[in-house]
């Protein structure tokens, strides 16, 4: 099984995203959106994954406390000139914590640490998804659009929500794109 630990959207978050998404899809082409129903904020990818037993036991003992996420602002990875993914901000200080948390329980299990966490939600992709090498070149012409009116409007709001607890998904892959199944809820203390 393809499997990856994240904190699942709020509702009404995801409402406003896809609002804001649908106001951009008629403004740019050639530009992939992800869906609505795959929103979410990764903290850990496992990739395929045979022990899922094991992981959900070693994900049962970790303990954080539930916290406040915000979601706002928009961007790109690596940077504007070469996009790879448009997102949109996590700000939410314990995230680091949480991932590092999930981190040092399937250690155990033989997965390699993330390192650095950088909070984000995707809205859209440029490619594949398969890493490719930083060149100096022009984003296609959709994700140039894209970031001419990111640039040139406010910083969108989406809400702010409290994460009560952290989600182990399974990704299934088909020609239409990835779908994500939630296996199992892990709570954060109160």
């Amino acid at each position: 099984m393809r499997l990856f630990v994240a904190l699942e959207i709020d509702e009404a978050i995801q409402q406003r995203l896809a609002e804001y998404v649908r106001s951009l899809q008629p403004r740019v082409s050639g530009v992939r959106f992800v869906g609505r129903n795959t929103y979410h904020v990764t903290l850990k990818f496992l990739g395929e994954v045979e022990q899922v037993a094991e992981v959900r036991q070693e994900l049962r003992t970790v303990r954080a406390p539930a916290f406040q996420v915000a979601f706002g602002g928009v961007g790109f990875f690596p940077n504007a000139r070469a996009p790879r993914v448009f997102w949109a901000g996590v700000h939410a200080p314990a995230v680091p914590g949480l991932a590092h948390a999930i981190d040092q329980a399937l250690a155990t299990l033989g997965f390699p640490p993330e390192g650095k966490v950088q909070p984000h939600l995707t809205l859209a992709r440029n490619g594949s998804g398969r890493p490719r090498p930083l060149r100096a070149e022009r984003p296609p012409e959709g994700f140039a659009q894209l970031s001419q009116i990111v640039a040139s409007g406010p910083a969108p709001e989406f809400g702010t929500m409290t994460a009560r607890e952290f989600i182990l998904y399974e990704s299934r892959l088909s020609p239409s794109g990835a779908s994500y199944h939630k296996l199992e809820g892990f709570e954060l203390a109160p």
